[in-house]
């Protein structure tokens, strides 16, 4: 008897099918989900510098060209003008205070020499009038207070022997009273010739004080005219070196016009230019050292200049010990100048990675050290050597701190060592 054979409704064909296409799918859904879509770029390893962060002392200093300069200069300027006459000391020549460099002449200051000197004779002149005059008008009074207090006897005796004849009627009443009037105006006259005399001394007293104040006045004026004299002889204000000397002979050279300068050599200073990022931080009193002749001397930052120029400013430091032997001006030195205190804390090396980054990520290695993986890190301070790192990094890990320039924007780097090229 014949059976129906039913039909399958999965023949094997169909569920392999089917089970293909899930698993494309599923293949598919993982690589969108789960597969690593970031760019990578193949590097070869020995053109990078690879650094490991370390946990140390962050010293924070920076390094700048010092330039040897005097401890102080001291400029030279004409007091007076005229015309070189005479130049005694060549530039380059070592000087002693008072020495005189170079003479002027100026005929018109002599020439008022003169006139004022004849002014004050003429003056001291008057003054002697004055008090030879005065003398004899005492003794003119003198003279009339003698006679007048003679006629005054006189007249009192008189007048003295008429009142009595008076009283005894041997004499007329106008006698009397001509006696008495006589005599009265005499002590009259003697007040008056006493109270002028008085006016007379305080006049000619006022008038010889200021002749005296003026001649002293004069002789002042005529000092000092001496002195603008003395001033023709340039002289060496200080003890040094005549670094320059701005003169000819015969040259005309007007008043407070530069003639040179004199290096003070008791010491010396450093000169140096800072970035101006540092100015917040630059202070009197930071101390900095540089190498020579392998040893290592001190400085002590003395002075900030105020003006900022080309995006500079000036600092001078001053030795705090020793001098270096041999130095010379104009002698550069690379100076380390410390900002503040060491601190601990975690240090990349300096690398040209931070002129694509900004400092605001780095390539790590991975453990494996065949791949390198962006990371974003956070960085603080640097000095020439290390940034500080705050976070983003650990201690031991390495990273790549050489150029990414030729990186572009990638994810990850593939290592290529050296043996698999």
């Amino acid at each position: 008897m014949d059976r129906i054979i039913e039909k399958k409704k999965w023949p094997l064909k169909k569920i392999l099918w089917v089970t293909a296409g899930g698993l494309f799918i599923l293949l598919i859904l993982y690589y969108i989900i789960f597969a690593d879509k970031s760019s990578k770029l193949r590097v070869q390893e020995e053109r990078l510098t690879i650094a490991s962060v370390e946990m140390g002392y962050f010293q924070d200093y920076i390094t700048n060209t010092g330039t040897v300069e005097p401890i102080r200069t001291v400029y030279i300027d004409a007091l007076e003008g005229g015309q070189v006459e005479e130049i005694l000391i060549e530039e380059g020549a070592m000087v002693k205070e008072g020495d005189i460099i170079l003479r002027l002449s100026n005929t018109n200051l002599h020439l008022s020499i003169m006139n004022r000197e004849a002014s004050l004779a003429e003056q001291i002149n008057n003054l002697r009038n004055t008090r030879l005059l005065m003398e004899q008008n005492k003794l003119d009074l003198k003279s009339q207070l003698i006679e007048i207090n003679y006629a005054i006897i006189q007249a009192k005796r008189e007048y003295e022997q008429i009142q009595e004849l008076y009283k005894q009627n041997f004499r007329s009443k106008d006698e009397y009273q001509n006696a008495k009037e006589y005599y009265e105006y005499l002590l009259t006259k003697k007040d008056l010739l006493i109270e002028s005399q008085k006016q007379d001394s305080l006049f000619r007293d006022v008038q010889i004080s200021q002749l005296e104040e003026s001649v002293l006045r004069m002789e002042d004026n005529l000092n000092l005219v001496r002195k603008k004299l003395e001033s023709l002889d340039v002289r060496a204000p200080v003890n040094g070196q005549l670094t320059s000397l701005n003169a000819e002979i015969g040259e005309s050279k007007g008043a407070g016009q530069r003639l040179g300068q004199i290096n003070v050599l008791d010491s010396y200073k450093i000169n140096a230019q800072i970035d101006e990022h540092y100015i917040s931080r630059v202070q009197r009193g930071l101390i900095g050292e540089f190498e020579y002749s392998n040893k290592t001397y001190k400085l002590e930052l003395t002075k900030i200049y105020p003006e900022v120029r080309n995006g500079q400013f000036s600092i001078d430091m001053e030795f705090i010990d020793d001098l270096p032997q041999n130095m010379r001006i104009g002698q550069t030195f690379r100076i380390k100048l410390e900002l503040g205190a060491p601190k601990e804390s975690l240090l990349i090396p300096r690398g040209g990675f931070y002129q694509s980054t900004g400092g605001q990520w780095i390539f790590v290695v991975d453990e494996s050290g065949n791949n390198a993986y962006k990371r974003d890190i956070r960085l603080n301070r640097y000095n020439p050597k290390y940034y500080e790192v705050i976070e983003g990094v650990e201690e031991g890990e390495r990273v790549i701190v050489s150029s990414y320039e030729t990186f572009g924007d990638v994810d990850v780097l593939i290592l290529k060592k050296k043996d698999n090229q």
